[in-house]
């Protein structure tokens, strides 16, 4: 069975905002995904070759299995690697670092001398590492949606809000070019095995910072994120730059930080699809889910309470508001549209 209905929908003509940038020519989804997989990559390496020669760093590490002092490579060596060179136990169940007392994403490289430590889900106080499975989970249901229909309908991320543990979901702002998708359970749990099947790929979080002019560019296909680089840029400490994540091919802007790898997924369920009442645009759909990580286990009853719970519209910043990608918190209640 398809993951979605056989609607017979032609493309609409988006309102050109920034008639600069955003691009006249229309790619298909597979198309985007490549060239924004390009310009990581080569941006990615660029990066890498500003480090002419070698300098290392040291790391003081406090934690189990014992305290101790690694040198690393600057700019080059990540948490992870300073994990690795312990135990693989601990490389393969750390969430999260902390570097000098700041969150840290795994595989983000070290660029100084150093404090370090791990988070893990069965911390005393998993509150951050918590918000960083949640914000993932956000992440990896965007690259879900832009690769479970097929290739004429051409799907354009909008945004994600900060993650909020207690309002039961993950979400992801979407416009499907569909005014009206009401999927059926079975539907949900095919494009819920999407994002199932990346806990065995194993796909690593990279995280890279570029100029707004570099992000422009990547995301000069997706009017929304067009239409948000410049506000996002201008929280930047540099005032010019964006973070960019990647995990497998699916590249996406936030604050982060992210989860060490798609590995630590363990449950992934998309739950329930709302239309929204916004001025963005009349195909807008708020996406919902719920996942759990490989490290903590409920029987299934309690995670069906969970997921049913999961349904109910998430009061999350409406797409529109103000810039919403992952940078504040919710202001104002969503607005559900009746689905037919």
């Amino acid at each position: 069975m398809h993951a979605r209905k056989l609607t017979c929908l032609c493309f609409r003509n988006f309102p050109i905002a920034h008639k600069r940038f955003f691009s006249t020519r229309k790619l298909s989804n597979a198309e985007v995904r490549r060239k924004r997989n390009d310009l990581f990559e080569a941006e990615k390496q660029r990066q890498l070759s500003l480090y002419e020669r070698i300098e290392k760093v040291e790391v003081q590490y406090t934690g189990l299995p014992e305290s101790c002092t690694l040198i690393m490579n600057k700019g080059i060596s990540t948490p992870y690697n300073c994990a690795m060179h312990m135990t693989e136990h601990i490389g393969n169940q750390a969430v999260l670092a902390l570097v000098n007392g700041k969150l840290w994403d795994m595989h983000r490289p070290l660029m100084e001398d150093c404090q370090l430590s791990f988070l893990h889900f069965r911390d005393e106080d998993p509150r951050m590492v918590n918000k960083a499975f949640w914000r993932s989970c956000s992440f990896i249901l965007g690259g879900v949606l832009e690769t479970a229909f097929k290739e004429e309908f051409y799907i354009q991320l909008c945004s994600f809000p900060k993650p909020d543990v207690r309002s039961g979901s993950f979400v992801y702002d979407v416009d499907l070019d569909m005014s009206h998708w009401s999927p059926s359970s079975v539907e949900l749990r095919c494009i819920s095995q999407i994002g199932s099947r990346l806990k065995e790929k194993d796909c690593k979080f990279e995280r890279l910072d570029m100029t707004i002019e570099k992000a422009e560019e990547m995301f000069t296909d997706n009017k929304y994120k067009l239409q948000q680089i410049p506000s996002i840029a201008s929280k930047s400490e540099s005032l010019n730059h964006v973070t960019v994540y990647r995990a497998g091919e699916h590249i996406d802007i936030s604050r982060g930080p992210m989860i060490s790898t798609t590995a630590l997924l363990n449950r992934f369920d998309i739950s329930a699809v709302h239309k929204l009442d916004t001025s963005l645009s009349n195909t807008m759909y708020r996406v919902q889910g719920i996942g759990m990580p490989t490290q903590l286990q409920l029987h299934y009853w309690t995670y069906e309470q969970l997921v049913n719970r999961s349904k109910k519209l998430n009061p999350a910043l409406m797409p529109g508001t103000e810039t919403q990608t992952d940078i504040l918190e919710s202001t104002e209640p969503a607005k559900q549209q009746a689905v037919d």
